[in-house]
């Protein structure tokens, strides 16, 4: 049997790699096989390809080349990664996938659409989420947050742009949030990583209920 897809999307500072690490933990004491993984990233050629764009070596080569870059890492991790795992029965958790290059360059960035449609038939194909969490948060809490995490370290490629840049960003997700709602859910990340933990799994039974899960909340029977 197929294993679920679960990606989480939002700005920076939100929670993303934490929240999808717990709901990993989660779900693996519940006896599930999940794998957790990350974009850009996740496989050997799309980390080659994160170190490009997270240093910002590919900025000036515009959003276009940026995006493609994207596609081609996704490609791999898609490939490599996660329909491998997906196929075998195992719950795949993603911190960021295909939304992100809907938002970053073709949004903000103003990369074709039709671009955009082209690289993600070719990188992703027929996969989509089964769930997506979109965290959401103020930015300049975002943002905050995202410098105590990196301490003395630079801003990576995106850390860095101004706060607009991050306004619109916030409402970019939220627009798509609101399009595919059955696709995906909005949570307040505000409050703590507990409390936010919480939700997103309310979020994840209600929706996708996992089957461990409703074994172990299912009644006793009675014996004969």
């Amino acid at each position: 049997m197929r294993g679920k897809f679960i990606t989480f999307e939002g700005g920076e500072g939100t929670g993303k790699s934490t929240q999808a690490a717990m709901l990993s933990l989660r779900l693996e004491s519940y006896g599930l096989a999940v794998r957790l993984t990350r974009e850009p990233g996740g496989s050997p050629g799309a980390e080659i390809i994160r170190h490009v764009l997270l240093t910002g070596a590919a900025k000036p080569l515009g959003a276009d080349v940026e995006a493609m870059l994207f596609a081609a890492a996704r490609d791999d991790h898609v490939q490599c990664t996660i329909l491998p795992a997906l196929r075998s029965g195992k719950w795949v958790v993603c911190d960021r996938f295909a939304d992100s290059t809907r938002v970053y360059q073709g949004i903000l960035g103003q990369v074709d659409q039709k671009l955009i449609n082209v690289l993600e038939r070719v990188s992703v194909g027929e996969l989509s989420p089964d769930l997506t969490v979109l965290l959401d948060l103020p930015v300049q809490a975002g943002l905050e947050r995202a410098k105590l995490r990196r301490g003395n370290a630079q801003a990576d490629r995106f850390e860095g742009e101004g706060a607009e840049f991050h306004e619109r960003l916030r409402d970019a997700y939220l627009a798509v949030a609101a399009r595919e709602p059955d696709r995906c859910v909005v949570i307040d990340a505000s409050a703590s990583k507990e409390v936010v933990a919480n939700a997103i799994w309310q979020a994840v039974e209600s929706r996708l209920q996992p089957p461990a899960v409703r074994r172990l909340d299912e009644p006793a029977t009675a014996k004969a």
